[in-house]
C-alpha cells in the first residue's frame, strides 16, 4: 500500500502541511513527486501537488481517502523545485502552496486537456498503443486512461517515442490553424468525380487537381490560389467526402521579427579578465556569486553572452534575468542573434498561451537559455550552469505580494543546488551587494572603461531656482531648450526622462485649497489629459475632472505639477518640427507596444523619446547624443532611506544612454537641489565616492547594509482597529525578541489609507536575532487563527524594497 503526501491548493493556516492520500493501484507505477493530482478535500475535489511518497503513515487508515485522479504522469515540478518551495516558505513566511504555484505558468493552474503526441514511426510502438496512432499523430490522454494503458504509455514516454502536450482549455488558448486534408483514397476521388454533372466544371477541375495531391494536408488559401476556385466550391467537394477540414496546433511565437545572426565581439583586457574568472568558476563547479561592476557602456552584456556560450558548450543551461519588461525585447534580440532557436523568453507581457508554450520549451529541454523578468528565475531547467541578474540593483526583482521573494536570493539558492556561478551585473550596484563584495562574500569584477573606449558623456547640472529668478517658468531650462534645438538641426536623437506619468500630479481648487483625492486611498488623483480623467495610480480608481469644486462650488480649478503627457504637449509647442514618442504605462498598455515604440525610435522614425523609468536602462541606440532629466528631485525627497541611492542609480543609468557610439554624448540634469551629493556624484558617474558617503549616512541612522530590516504592516477598514492590532503586534514583538532588535513604531504608513484600508506599520532593525523567524511564525499563527476572522490583514516583509 502506497501513500502520497499532497500539498492541497487551499491557502489557509490549518491546511499548510502535506496530507496523506492512498495511491490507487492503477497509478502506482505512474505517480512521482512533483506531479499534480486531484484529491477529495472536504466535500469537493481540489488540485494538489505530490511532495512525497511513502509506505506507512501515522494517520488512522479509515481517515485516509484515495487520490481522485492523476493529472500528470510526467512531473511538472522537479525535486529541486519542491526543496526550493520549502526554503521559500520559511524565508518569506507564507504558505507552501503559494510557493509551488509561483513556479508554474498560469496555464497550468487552469483547466486543460492532455494530448499524447507521436514522436516516431508508428511501427516502433508496442502493440496496444499502435492502434491509437493509425489515423492521427495526436491522441487525447483520456483514451489511454479509459483503457488502462498508462503503464505502456509511461514506458513509451521514457523511451521518447511519445511526448505529452497540455492543451489548455481556456478561451483562445490553443493556437490552431484550419487546413484541408485531401482523401488518401484515389478510388473515392474518382467515384466523386464520375458522379458530378458536366455543368459542375469548377468542382471537376478541383477534383482533378486533388488527384495529384492524394492524402496531402494543405492550407485553404493555397488551394484557392492553385486551382482558382472559390471557398464554396471547396465546401461542396468536402461535403461529398473527397476531403475534410482538420485543425493543426502550432507553437505560438512570442518574437515579432527575425534577427540577424551576429558574431562574438573581441573583448577588452578588463572583459577578458572578468570572463576568465567566471569560466573558471563554471569549470570548477563552484557556486560563487560575482558582482560585475562596470560603468554604463562597458560591455557587460558581451561578457554575459560569452559566458553563456561556454555554458552551452558544457551542455548546460543558462538563466538571464532583466528588470523591466521594456528591456526584454532588446535583450532577447541580442541573445537570439547569438544563440538562435535556443532562446526562450518569459515575462508578463506574453499571453497566457505564449507563457505556457515558452515554459513547455524549457520543461521539454528544447532550449538552453531563458531570458525574462523576475519569475524566469524559476525556469524548470534541470542542469543549470549559469544564472545572470542584469541591473541587479533594481527593486523590481523583489516580489511585492506573497511569496515576497527576491530573485537574487532564489538565484543564489539555485546556484548552490547546481554548483554553478551567479553574475550580478550593474553600473550602480545596490549598497548591500557592493558591501558584500568588499567583504569578499561576493567576488568583485570591475570594468572601468567603456567597451569601445568612448568617453563618458559630459554632464551638466542646471539649478532650476536660478531659472525661476530669470523669469523662466517653463519645465525646460534655457540650456536644455538650446541643446534640443541644436540636436534636432544635426538630426541626432534625444532622450527626455521624467519619472511621473499623467498630465498633472494634482488638481487643486484655488479658492479653498481642496485637492482632489482618491475615494479609496489617501493620495491625490493624477490628471490624465487624453481621456480628461483623474486617476489613482495605486488602486485604479478614476473620475471625470470636476468643473466646480465639490467643497466650495468655485470654478477656479487648476492643475499643478508635471507629468509626461504635459511635457509631450509642451514639446509640440516649442519644437513643432520634432517627432516625439512617449513611453510610459499609459502608452504601453497594449501587447507589443514596448517593442513597437523602441523599434520606431531605433529606426529613426522619431527625434525625441520621452518616458518614465522604463527608458532609463539597457537602451542602446548609437544616435542618442543628448539626455535630459527634467526633474532629478522626484525620487530624492521620498520618505525612504534608499531615496538618495535610487536617485543616484537612476541618474547614472539615464546618463549612460548618451554617446554609446562614435558621437559624443551630453547629459543635462535639471534640479532644485543641485548641491545634494547624490546629484553631484551622478554628474561624474563616480560610484565609489557615492558609496562611501551614503554608507556614512546609513551607519549613522542604523540602516542596511549595517543592519537588516523587516517590516510588519497591519491594515483594516476601521482606523481604530488597525491601530489597536498594530499595537498588539509591537507588544508581541517586544516581549519575544531580544534586546539586539530595535522595534520602531507602530506608526502610520507613508500612504495611510490604500484601497479603503488604513495601514500601520512596525520596523524591526537587527544584526543577529536568532528568535526572529520563530517569533514571526508565532505571530502569523495568531493572525491566521484569530485576527483574520476580524478582517485584519497582516503582512511580514523580511527585506522590504520600500518602507
Amino acid at each position: 500500500m502506497m501513500i502520497a503526501e499532497v500539498i492541497v491548493d487551499v491557502s489557509a493556516y490549518p491546511v499548510d502541511r502535506p496530507f496523506d492520500y492512498f495511491i490507487p493501484e492503477q497509478v502506482e507505477e505512474l505517480i512521482e513527486c512533483g506531479c499534480r493530482v486531484k484529491v477529495p478535500f472536504g466535500n469537493r475535489n481540489v488540485l494538489g501537488f505530490v511532495v512525497g511518497i511513502k509506505n506507512e503513515t501515522d494517520v488512522p487508515l479509515d481517515k485516509i481517502k484515495p487520490i481522485a485522479s492523476l493529472l500528470d504522469i510526467e512531473p511538472v515540478l522537479t525535486s529541486e523545485m519542491l526543496q526550493l518551495a520549502k526554503w521559500l516558505k520559511q524565508e518569506t513566511i507564507c504558505y507552501e502552496i503559494d510557493c509551488l504555484q509561483v513556479m508554474l505558468p498560469s496555464a497550468l493552474r487552469a483547466k486543460y486537456e492532455k494530448m499524447v503526441v507521436l514522436q516516431t514511426n508508428v511501427e516502433n510502438l508496442d502493440e496496444p498503443l499502435k492502434h491509437y496512432f493509425q489515423k492521427s499523430t495526436k491522441v487525447n490522454y483520456k483514451e489511454f486512461e479509459k483503457n488502462n494503458l498508462l503503464i505502456p504509455l509511461k514506458k513509451a514516454l521514457n523511451k521518447k517515442l511519445l511526448s505529452l502536450e497540455n492543451v489548455v482549455k481556456q478561451k483562445g488558448q490553443v493556437k490552431e490553424i484550419r487546413k484541408v486534408k485531401v482523401s488518401d483514397n484515389l478510388q473515392l476521388l474518382q467515384e466523386v468525380y464520375d458522379k458530378l454533372s458536366n455543368r459542375a466544371k469548377k468542382q471537376k477541375q478541383l477534383l482533378l487537381w486533388m488527384k495529384q495531391h492524394v492524402g496531402e494536408i494543405l492550407e485553404p488559401d493555397f488551394i484557392y490560389k492553385e486551382t482558382n476556385c472559390s471557398p464554396q466550391v471547396l465546401q461542396a467537394i468536402i461535403e461529398q467526402g473527397a476531403a475534410e477540414f482538420i485543425l493543426e496546433e502550432v507553437y505560438r511565437n512570442p518574437f515579432k521579427k527575425d534577427v540577424k545572426k551576429t558574431d562574438f565581439l573581441t573583448l577588452t583586457e578588463e572583459q577578458k579578465q572578468a570572463l576568465h574568472k567566471i569560466v573558471e568558476a563554471m569549470d570548477n563547479r563552484s557556486p560563487e556569486t560575482f558582482l560585475l561592476h562596470g560603468v554604463t557602456g562597458s560591455g557587460k552584456t558581451e561578457v554575459y553572452l560569452q559566458a553563456i556560450q561556454h555554458c552551452i558548450q558544457q551542455g548546460k543551461d543558462a538563466i538571464v534575468l532583466v528588470p523591466e519588461i521594456s528591456l526584454t525585447p532588446q535583450m532577447t534580440n541580442r541573445f537570439r542573434s547569438r544563440f538562435g532557436e535556443l532562446v526562450a523568453v518569459m515575462h508578463s507581457g506574453l499571453s497566457i498561451g505564449e507563457k505556457y508554450d515558452e515554459w513547455r520549451k524549457v520543461h521539454q529541454q528544447k532550449v538552453k537559455v531563458v531570458v525574462g523578468a523576475r519569475s524566469a528565475v524559476f525556469a524548470p531547467f534541470e542542469n543549470v550552469g549559469l544564472i545572470i541578474l542584469d541591473e541587479e540593483h533594481e527593486s523590481s526583482y523583489k516580489q511585492e505580494d506573497t511569496p515576497r521573494y527576491h530573485a537574487r536570493d532564489v538565484a543564489i539558492w539555485r546556484s548552490k543546488y547546481h554548483h554553478c556561478p551567479v553574475i550580478l551585473g550593474s553600473a550602480t550596484p545596490s549598497l548591500e551587494s557592493y558591501a558584500r563584495a568588499r567583504k569578499n562574500v561576493y567576488k568583485l569584477l570591475t570594468l572601468k572603461g567603456r567597451a569601445l573606449n568612448q568617453p563618458l558623456p559630459t554632464v551638466e547640472i542646471v539649478d532650476m531656482r536660478e531659472e525661476l529668478k530669470k523669469g523662466n517658468r517653463s519645465m525646460f531650462s534655457e540650456k536644455l531648450t538650446e541643446s534640443i534645438r541644436n540636436r534636432l538641426k544635426k538630426k541626432e536623437q534625444i532622450v527626455l526622462f521624467l519619472n511621473r506619468r499623467g498630465y498633472s500630479s494634482f488638481v487643486l481648487c484655488r479658492d479653498c485649497g481642496t485637492v482632489m483625492q482618491c475615494e479609496n486611498c489617501d493620495i491625490s488623483l493624477t490628471y490624465h489629459r487624453y481621456n480628461e480623467k483623474l486617476k489613482c495610480h495605486y488602486c485604479g480608481y478614476e473620475q471625470f475632472v470636476p468643473t466646480i469644486c465639490p467643497e466650495c462650488s468655485s470654478d477656479h480649478i487648476r492643475y499643478f505639477g508635471t507629468g509626461t503627457q504635459k511635457v509631450e504637449e509642451e514639446l509640440m509647442k516649442l519644437f513643432p518640427e520634432a517627432r516625439v514618442l512617449r513611453m510610459d504605462v499609459d502608452t504601453t498598455k497594449q501587447k507589443g507596444a514596448h517593442e513597437e515604440i523602441l523599434e520606431n525610435f531605433g529606426a529613426g522614425k522619431a527625434d525625441i523619446l520621452l518616458g518614465t523609468q522604463m527608458i532609463a536602462k539597457g537602451l542602446d541606440f548609437p544616435n542618442i547624443t543628448l539626455v535630459g532629466v527634467l526633474s532629478a528631485d522626484t525620487s530624492l525627497h521620498l520618505p525612504d532611506f534608499r531615496a538618495a541611492e535610487r536617485t543616484f542609480q537612476l541618474l547614472t543609468q539615464v546618463s549612460g544612454r548618451a554617446g554609446r557610439a562614435e558621437k559624443h554624448g551630453e547629459v543635462i540634469i535639471q534640479s532644485y537641489t543641485p548641491e545634494h551629493y547624490a546629484i553631484e556624484l551622478a554628474k561624474t558617474q563616480q560610484y565609489e565616492p557615492f558609496y562611501e558617503r551614503e554608507m556614512m549616512v546609513r551607519h549613522g541612522a542604523a540602516y542596511p547594509p549595517y543592519y537588516f530590516i523587516a517590516l510588519i504592516q497591519v491594515a483594516h477598514e476601521d482606523v481604530l482597529l488597525a491601530a489597536e492590532y498594530a499595537n498588539k503586534c509591537a507588544e508581541f514583538l517586544r516581549t519575544h525578541l531580544s534586546f539586539n532588535a530595535s522595534i520602531i513604531g507602530p506608526t502610520t504608513a507613508g500612504i495611510v489609507r490604500l484601497q479603503n484600508r488604513y495601514r500601520y506599520q512596525c520596523l524591526i532593525k537587527y544584526k543577529i536575532e536568532p528568535n526572529l523567524i520563530p517569533t514571526f511564525l508565532q505571530l502569523m499563527k495568531i493572525y491566521r487563527t484569530d485576527w483574520i476572522k476580524k478582517g485584519v490583514v497582516l503582512t511580514i516583509d523580511l527585506d522590504p524594497s520600500m518602507i
